[in-house]
């Protein structure tokens, strides 16, 4: 393939990603136009950014605004989850990506971490896809598996391996473990340390659907970003 098809190709896989606190509406302006200008998935925006992202991207389609909810521990009580979710889809959200419960999970909590989703599914559904943070750095190999089970059980759209706030982010060998529980019907996300087109190949060939990486640019223009996320 040439280059400007695997550009075209990665671009569309890549939640264009900002989450930083200290975050400025200038910030999420050059995000946007970076995102129409490349062609990516969507802009991954906090919910108070969502407003300002969509304002930019509305007239847009192909660019969706997506932002976190429960983010970044995850320890929010489901109503509150449910309730950025309604927020942020009132706003020009149509793609969610929510932290479970990771302490419930890693008790074996099992039928509290199903009904968090669930939750937030029901809130989404028809109007925003719903991809669930599982925290994977914090998560042993059978609860990544039974997360995993959980979110589709859920009916959730994706399950995406980290926030990029935590102790590690994406690994080729997390992907692979993710993409075989789920199959092929549910999307896996990548994120955390995804920092070159390299990168995102590696996270490609071991089963992920979506990249988040706040190195959208670096990623499709060949060059290597030092940012963590």
């Amino acid at each position: 393939m040439e280059r400007k098809g695997i550009v075209d190709q990665y671009a569309q896989m890549i939640d264009h990603t900002l989450l930083k606190a200290d975050a400025s509406t200038a910030n999420i302006q050059k995000l946007a136009e970076e995102a129409k200008q490349y062609r990516f998935a969507s802009v991954c925006v906090n919910p108070n950014k969502v407003a300002t992202a969509y304002e930019i991207l509305k007239d847009t389609p192909s660019v969706k605004v997506c932002t976190v909810v429960g983010f970044p521990l995850g320890a929010t009580l489901t109503e509150v989850k449910v309730f950025e979710t309604k927020l942020a889809i009132e706003q020009g959200a149509t793609e969610v990506d929510m932290v479970i419960s990771i302490g419930a999970l890693k008790e074996g909590n099992d039928p509290y971490v199903l009904q968090d989703i669930q939750a937030v599914v029901e809130e989404a559904r028809g109007k925003a896809l719903v991809k669930v943070i599982l925290e994977t750095c914090l998560l042993t190999e059978d609860e990544i598996v039974r997360g995993s089970q959980l979110a589709v059980q859920a009916g959730a759209d994706f399950v995406k391996t980290s926030t990029g706030f935590s102790t590690g982010g994406a690994t080729t060998e997390v992907v692979a473990l993710m993409r075989k529980t789920v199959g092929e019907k549910v999307g896996v996300k990548a994120s955390g340390g995804i920092r070159s087109a390299d990168d995102m190949k590696a996270m490609i060939e071991a089963g992920a659907n979506r990249i988040g990486a706040s190195a959208g640019v670096e990623i499709v223009s060949g060059g290597k970003s030092e940012e963590d996320y």
